[in-house]
């Protein structure tokens, strides 16, 4: 059964602005010749609740983008079983009276790694303790024997490894001021907003690894320029927008678009 016509979506976050998404989502609508709208809007936690009750029988998804993703998770009338292990979620579908979270985030970092040829490896490192963290412990936990976290804030961290554990890979957490060490690791994720690790651009190991870095606006991110330029692989935030886009529109839509297409739409920036 497919998704009727003249539906519409929008990615909400705070700030907003910036957003590719709109982007990606109206050349999906338009490869598959849908007469959908995609918009931004600016919504912040408080508002979050309101908006979602005065949505009328157009709207078919949202997009949720930070501060909102735990706050999206718990207004879903229904959860996958991935949001329901790690309580956040990046996609909300409008069906009926019914809202389903999703997290495409997780597989789109598989995706993004596997497309970069990243291996097995006995431990992986994340920096940042929020829920883009969560999502990348999740997505390494079919690939990394052991996750550390390096958190800001360590106390901040526990919904983290209650998600490691939940997952089933064993997790750590070590302050920010010893995130040198921890970049040793052949898979590095950054989930910290821009500027936040451009400190540690001067603390990369001798031979760097494969970095996903969440980030695509400025870029490269200091960390990211200073990796490669140190003969490490490098993955950015674009790689992972396309990639979680990919599956959010198949939720929306139950169709599938092609990587190349979005790839293309957010190459003529």
């Amino acid at each position: 059964m497919r998704v009727g016509a003249g539906r519409r979506c929008a990615v909400l976050g705070s700030p907003i602005a910036h957003s590719l998404s709109p982007r990606l989502h109206r050349a999906a609508y338009a490869h598959l010749e849908l007469d959908w709208t995609y918009d931004a809007v600016d919504v912040d936690e408080q508002q979050l609740p309101g908006f979602v009750e005065r949505l009328d029988s157009s709207w078919r998804g949202l997009s949720l983008t930070m501060p909102l993703k735990a706050a999206g998770a718990a207004l879903a009338t229904r959860r996958s079983e991935l949001v329901d292990r790690l309580g956040v979620a990046n996609t909300l579908v409008i069906d009926g009276d019914e809202r389903v979270a999703a997290n495409t985030d997780v597989p789109g970092m598989r995706a993004t790694l596997a497309e970069a040829g990243a291996p097995a490896v006995p431990h992986a490192t994340v920096l940042g303790a929020g829920s883009t963290a969560v999502a990348a412990v999740a997505a390494l936990s079919t690939m990394a024997d052991a996750v550390t976290v390096v958190a800001r804030a360590p106390s901040r961290a526990r919904h983290v490894l209650a998600v490691a554990d939940a997952v089933g890979v064993p997790a750590s957490v070590v302050a920010w001021d010893d995130a040198g060490l921890a970049l040793t690791a052949p898979v590095v994720l950054s989930t910290v907003p821009s500027g936040a690790a451009d400190p540690l651009a001067a603390a990369l190991p001798a031979a760097p690894g494969l970095l996903l870095d969440v980030v695509y606006d400025p870029w490269p991110t200091p960390l990211a320029a200073a990796w490669s330029l140190q003969g490490g692989q490098v993955c950015s935030g674009l790689d992972l927008l396309v990639w979680q886009a990919v599956e959010q529109v198949r939720l929306m839509t139950e169709r599938s678009v092609p990587v190349q297409v979005l790839r293309a739409a957010v190459a003529r920036r």
